[in-house]
């Protein structure tokens, strides 16, 4: 190869590598504007509440008024729900007891389609001044959510088992049970909900003997894990174990409430 054609073909390669080398460098990465915002944290499995209320007048009468009361639900976003629910009441007239009463309840709920579930609960009531030493009702039903949107819920129940009544001075009974009950909430505003229940347990060889429990109450938020909680709470023993028992008790509870989750 001649000296001339080596300089014929060096240019030919500097012609055609002169545009690769003339193309501007890449530009450099830019920041973003703005940090992307983190991911919600998912939702708590357990949450509850803790009540406890105290009222005292002085004057005609001296009375006092004590409670304490519990909700508490585990939902891992499953199919699943573990519900338990508590109150005790304690009250005086004059330095005389004329309440002491003890309500316990808790279920399993599993959800069989969007609104049907399935549960078993387990129901405990101890009522000093209506002779009840202790009555417990294990069943087992099924349950429908009538309503369940964020403000608003409704659910009804129906359940049969058996119960375990020991009044005071008598033997204990053991007899099957037929509950069914409904439970109904919204949301008045952000800061103000209303509740409202009721449950009843028959004998199943009886239904005459019975009991009634209904609950109407408000709740205002204080800030976003406390609130001030009004109820009015209603109790009928259809059949009381002595005459001098009254059926019906009446109880009007305010209280201060811590939630957690």
């Amino acid at each position: 190869m001649t000296s001339r054609t080596l300089v014929i073909s060096g240019f030919i390669v500097a012609l055609a590598g002169a545009p690769v080398l003339a193309q501007d460098p890449a530009p450099a990465p830019q920041p973003a504007l703005c940090p992307c915002p983190p991911p919600p944290p998912p939702p708590p499995v357990w949450t509850g509440s803790f009540g406890a209320g105290l009222a005292i007048t002085q004057g005609n009468k001296d009375t006092s008024n004590f409670n304490l009361s519990f909700d508490l639900k585990r939902d891992p976003k499953t199919k699943t729900v573990f519900k338990a629910e508590g109150l005790y009441i304690l009250a005086t007239e004059d330095g005389n007891e004329n309440a002491d009463r003890g309500i316990v309840a808790a279920r399993i709920e599993r959800l069989i389609t969007e609104r049907a579930y399935l549960f078993a609960q387990l129901g405990y009531v101890r009522d000093r001044f209506k002779d009840i030493d202790y009555l417990i009702a294990p069943t087992a039903g099924i349950g429908y959510k009538v309503v369940a949107t964020d403000r608003t819920t409704f659910d009804v129940d129906t359940s049969v088992g058996m119960m375990f009544e020991k009044n005071t001075g008598l033997d204990l009974e053991t007899d099957g049970a037929v509950a069914a009950g409904e439970k109904f909430s919204h949301k008045l505003s952000p800061s103000a909900t209303i509740t409202q229940g009721s449950a009843a347990l028959w004998k199943m060889d009886d239904f005459g003997d019975a009991l009634y429990t209904f609950g109407v109450g408000i709740a205002a938020s204080i800030s976003t894990k406390t609130q001030m909680k009004a109820e009015f709470l209603d109790t009928y023993k259809a059949r009381p174990p002595f005459e001098t028992v009254q059926k019906n008790d009446i109880a009007v509870l305010l209280s201060f409430v811590y939630k957690f989750e």
